[in-house]
């Protein structure tokens, strides 16, 4: 989720000033995102240059609320009718980080899978007992991040799994030979081989 769009769904609900788009960020996300403060006004100045938002004038307290505009309306109904390509995620640092274990001498690749799958089963233990802190229906928002990221965390848990079997079965290339020129029958056993 950007920044942007989430600071414009907050202020669709009403005027906010910076420190009260933080705290209900963090709170419509179970505090599973922090925000800096310096990210919400940078990201409030783009939004009023973009003309998606405008200043109010400041409070005696001296804070200056914002509040969304009808371009700003018209993105944040564009962004929640768009759906989210996987293009648009992130790369997967793990993935990467077991490919290049892969071909990096003197790397233990099953100690770099096992130790990141405690980690992994760790964080979901975690996230299961923040989920079922609280059952009050206001705390829905978080709970759904939440359950996406006990959803992301057991994905992630299958697939060490199936890169733990993969290795099982790996032959590295023979010494000289590149990493990708490898032929398929040195990589995965004969069905003989699998059998023995």
């Amino acid at each position: 989720m950007s920044i942007r769009h989430g600071l414009l769904a907050l202020l669709e609900r009403g005027q906010m000033y910076g420190y009260q788009l933080r705290a209900a960020f963090e709170e419509s996300t179970g505090s599973t995102w922090p925000l800096n403060i310096g990210q919400v006004y940078t990201t409030l100045s783009r939004l009023e240059r973009d003309g998606l938002v405008r200043s109010l004038p400041e409070s005696e307290a001296g804070q200056r609320p914002y509040e969304i505009t009808d371009a700003g309306r018209a993105d944040l109904a564009l962004w929640f009718a768009t759906p989210i390509s996987r293009n648009d995620r992130p790369r997967d640092e793990l993935a990467i980080k077991l490919a290049l274990a892969l071909t990096t001498p003197g790397v233990d690749v099953r100690s770099v899978v096992q130790t990141q799958r405690s980690a992994t089963m760790r964080a979901l233990q975690e996230l299961t007992r923040l989920k079922y802190a609280s059952d009050r229906p206001e705390d829905l928002p978080w709970r759904l991040v939440l359950d996406a990221m006990v959803f992301q965390a057991e994905a992630e848990v299958r697939w060490l799994d199936h890169c733990e079997t993969s290795l099982v079965r790996y032959r590295p290339p023979a010494p000289g030979q590149q990493p990708g020129a490898t032929p398929a029958e040195a990589v995965w056993p004969s069905d003989e081989e699998a059998r023995r």
